[in-house]
């Protein structure tokens, strides 16, 4: 997977809320980022996480356990990116 950004979860309700508040959130910094999800387990456990929705940006995670809403993701991908 080549994006920058991912979302890692199983594509439950929560990662989806997750990854849509973050396409929204790069939509407003005017940012064309592809948007990643990583649903295998492995995967994700490999990366540290144990506790999803988590975001990610070049493979290091910035968020985990909890769904940011679009201000507190903009806040982050402006450090970031």
């Amino acid at each position: 997977m080549s994006e920058r950004i991912k979302i890692l979860g199983s594509g439950c309700i929560k990662c989806n809320v997750l990854e849509e508040n973050t396409k929204e959130a790069l939509k407003d910094l005017g940012l064309n980022e592809e948007v990643g999800h990583i649903r295998d387990f492995a995967e994700i456990a490999a990366m540290g996480v144990m506790t999803t929705p988590a975001l990610a940006v070049d493979d290091k995670v910035l968020s985990y356990g909890k769904v940011l809403n679009k201000e507190e993701i903009k806040k982050l991908l402006e450090k970031e990116l």
